[in-house]
């Protein structure tokens, strides 16, 4: 390692913790936990500052879906660049956003929708919570004013979208600033939908919404649920006049196998959130989606208080419209969830011998959203950020949730970059478990 010493890897990593403060990353530990500095990217890869590959497994956080730098979507940027980088869509507008609005509508889980633009998932739950709560005050009903949310469930860093978050990721410290929603369980307890089904009926009338991940909550370790369940829950929501909220930020635009994993589930929210993927990992962007029926109770005079005061100031910004409209048209053209499904087969396949490795407790799977349960024998141990720091050092990208690895691939993955970070887990997994 004293190679690592005088390299550049080192260099830009003291310059980095000189001015950045990451999310997520205790800053103390940073330099020593070795952070893979990025240069450039092509393709599925991202290449360090000392030239080292990397295989991108965690799709940068779970919004890269076609890959880095993809032709179609730098010529994109390219060409709205010479037209305009953005314009305020509070009380104006601008055409792309009005085309990817087009473009969206008939794809989305929604009935006649309307599209609120921000720039990230928990702006676009936040967004959300404020609109179903005002859906009923519009209306004259004020006492409709609590939320439903599940256990084990994130929904993002915002005040309101920590509220109907679980706890763990240090929110507790947030405690006096958050709500307290009525609380099903998530997705680990088999009779979770029978007491959130239990839960719309005993408190429909204080309830302005339910708020739920369909079929996997992500951040809690990819715990899975069956889309009858969901769909249980949507249809006790609808029985007792709840709004039903899906934040799809991390399970829409192919992960788990359709656009949509709402689709799977055979449901139509009444409000969707989404991100991540819009803009195919290139921009900023997310949206919250009202249906017809909560959009219109909205409407009102000029100035009134039926207005929904909300807007951000980069929302529908135009550089990120014209890469999330073109990067939704190459869904279709490279027929990616052809690809998804196919790959997603075949990663199921492949990790069935890490499942019978003793180190591993459980691997849950939806699509191409997968969690790796370790199961070290004792505390401290530290299994998860261990075993994807060797996965680091072997070229494959990958980044725990506490004890579980997250493997989340590009949607257009090959055969055998799928094969390529199965083996690498192994590996990993065998030098940090198995000494």
């Amino acid at each position: 390692m004293s190679d690592r010493l005088t390299s550049a890897h080192d260099r830009w990593v003291d310059r980095d913790a000189a001015v950045v403060w990451h999310g997520f990353t205790q800053m103390s530990t940073y330099g020593a936990n070795r952070p893979v500095i990025v240069d450039w990217a092509e393709g599925r890869e991202l290449v360090d500052v000392d030239g080292r590959r990397y295989l991108d497994a965690i799709s940068s956080l779970w919004v890269t879906t076609l890959g880095h730098r993809v032709p179609e979507l730098d010529e994109a940027l390219r060409l709205q660049i010479d037209r305009v980088a953005h314009s305020t869509m509070l009380g104006n507008g601008n055409t792309t956003t009005v085309r990817l609005a087009e473009a969206l509508a008939p794809r989305v889980p929604v009935s006649e929708p309307h599209f609120l633009f921000a720039s990230d998932g928990a702006a676009a739950v936040e967004q959300a919570l404020k609109i179903a709560f005002q859906y009923w005050t519009n209306q004259g009903v004020t006492t409709r004013t609590r939320f439903l949310a599940l256990g084990n469930a994130y929904h993002g860093d915002t005040i309101g979208s920590l509220s109907v978050g679980a706890d763990g990721f240090g929110t507790d410290i947030f405690d006096p600033l958050r709500f307290q929603p009525l609380r099903a369980p998530g997705y680990d307890d088999p009779g979770w939908a029978d007491t959130a089904v239990a839960l719309i009926a005993a408190h429909a009338d204080e309830l302005a919404a339910v708020v739920v991940e369909p079929l996997v909550q992500g951040a809690a370790g990819m715990l899975v649920t069956d889309p009858a369940s969901v769909e249980r829950v949507a249809d006790a929501c609808r029985e007792h006049g709840v709004l039903l909220v899906v934040d799809e930020v991390a399970t829409g635009f192919g992960r788990t196998g359709t656009l949509f994993a709402s689709e799977q589930c055979r449901i139509r929210p009444d409000v969707l959130c989404i991100g991540k993927g819009l803009t195919g990992g290139y921009l900023p962007m997310a949206a919250t989606v009202a249906s017809r029926r909560v959009y219109e109770a909205f409407l009102g005079p000029d100035l009134s208080e039926f207005t929904l005061y909300h807007g951000h100031s980069f929302s529908g910004n135009a550089l990120a419209a014209a890469v999330a409209l073109r990067h939704l048209e190459l869904f279709d053209e490279l027929e990616v969830l052809a690809n998804v499904r196919d790959r997603a087969r075949q990663l199921g396949d492949a990790l069935d011998g890490v499942a019978r490795h003793p180190a591993v407790g459980e691997i849950r799977r939806r699509g191409l959203m997968v969690g790796v349960e370790l199961a070290p024998p004792t505390d401290g141990l530290r299994w998860g950020r261990r075993v994807c720091a060797a996965a680091v050092e072997r070229g494959v990208l990958l980044r725990p949730l506490g004890d579980v690895v997250v493997i989340m691939p590009i949607l257009t993955s090959t055969p055998d970059e799928i094969d390529r970070i199965v083996r690498v887990l192994g590996e990993a997994i065998d030098e940090v478990c198995c000494p």
